[in-house]
């Protein structure tokens, strides 16, 4: 099944999966994940589907830029491939919202595998959030907070 998923290789090609019911996911795979859910990483609590971010655009977004939208849900949980090594990647999913996360996330039911992302998309999408100069907004990586 994995394997024979497409790649998507641009962040134009990534909106194009925009919708109600499609989620970005950082992990080994749809074949890794089918048997599986996620767990919250401070208590070890196993959640009721996948983590996942939404591919839908919100109502307050108005006219901007949708490539701009789909790179911050691409940029957020980036660093997950440098903590969870090198077979961690992207993926597009369709499925259905079980529950929210201890971040609010959406967790997931994985309805079918859509496409993996290339770096190629990766790396459009840290060159789009870095040309908005933003000093205060970065990934939601805590691993390099400092308790």
């Amino acid at each position: 099944m994995t394997a024979r998923l497409p790649t998507i290789t641009s962040l134009a090609e990534l909106t194009g999966f925009i919708g109600e019911d499609v989620y970005l996911r950082w992990s080994k795979g749809p074949e890794a994940d089918a048997a599986s859910t996620s767990r919250d990483s401070l208590t070890g609590v196993e959640l009721p589907g996948l983590s996942a971010s939404p591919l839908r655009v919100e109502p307050w977004w108005d006219d901007r830029s949708r490539e701009l939208w789909v790179a911050r849900r691409l940029f957020d949980y980036r660093h997950l491939r440098d903590l969870r090594g090198p077979d961690v990647r992207a993926w597009v999913l369709r499925g259905t919202e079980v529950g929210r996360g201890p971040d609010n996330e959406p967790l997931v039911r994985c309805l079918e595998p859509l496409a993996w992302v290339a770096d190629s998309a990766l790396e459009e999408c840290s060159a789009l959030v870095d040309s908005q100069h933003s000093d205060e907004w970065g990934p939601l990586d805590r691993s390099s907070s400092g308790r």
